[in-house]
């Protein structure tokens, strides 16, 4: 049986902090409990085109977040974190991998909203969206927590996965990053991730 990722609620709110799994060698990541293929699932880009994950990503370290624009503070903080690095690298290095931020909350995160709250942080960064089902469907391949809705407010908030899924060349994913992963630790990882489980 494949093995997959799960983190609790608990740690979806960032609790664990690093003391929970092995980090992977050198990489502030921790590493999974086996290697995981990339996932196959389809959704859609801001601007409306079809977007197979597995065939649009292959061979390329790609960086998998799920979340929403209007999360207090997991979100924001973490596509912060990642878009100081990924800003400060020369465009041949940031072309060298992707950035996928797939939405929890397609009601309220049209591509009007989203596209301009993504590019506050790296404006390479790619947003998809679906309906529900897709989203689902994305979450349940991806091995994580699908994200559920909290209507008992009028301003619902949306409880979802805080990891970041890394993807490596290889098309496998080996480590996983928390919620409060710093910008100093992606600075370092970043050239790492890009020739690690690649074979160059």
């Amino acid at each position: 049986m494949k093995r997959v990722w799960v983190m609790t609620l608990a740690a979806l709110s960032g609790c664990q902090g690093k003391a929970g799994p092995e980090l992977a060698g050198d990489l502030s990541g921790f590493a999974l409990p086996e290697a995981t293929a990339r996932p196959a699932f389809s959704l859609t880009t801001l601007a409306g085109d079809s977007f197979d994950f597995r065939a649009r990503t292959a061979g390329r370290l790609t960086l998998l977040f799920f979340g929403y624009t209007n999360c207090p503070d997991v979100c924001p903080a973490t596509m912060a974190n990642i878009g100081a690095v990924t800003n400060r690298l020369p465009s041949a290095e940031r072309r060298e991998f992707d950035v996928i931020f797939v939405t929890t909350d397609p009601d309220r995160d049209t591509p009007e909203r989203l596209g301009p709250w993504l590019a506050k942080f790296d404006r390479e960064i790619i947003g998809l969206t679906g309906s529900a089902a897709q989203l689902e469907a994305a979450q349940r391949a991806a091995g994580i927590t699908v994200a559920f809705r909290d209507d008992s407010t009028g301003n619902y908030n949306v409880f979802h996965a805080a990891q970041v899924l890394v993807y490596s060349p290889d098309d496998s994913a080996h480590v996983m990053y928390p919620f409060g992963t710093r910008q100093a630790e992606w600075g370092a990882d970043l050239p790492k991730l890009l020739t690690r489980w690649s074979g160059r």
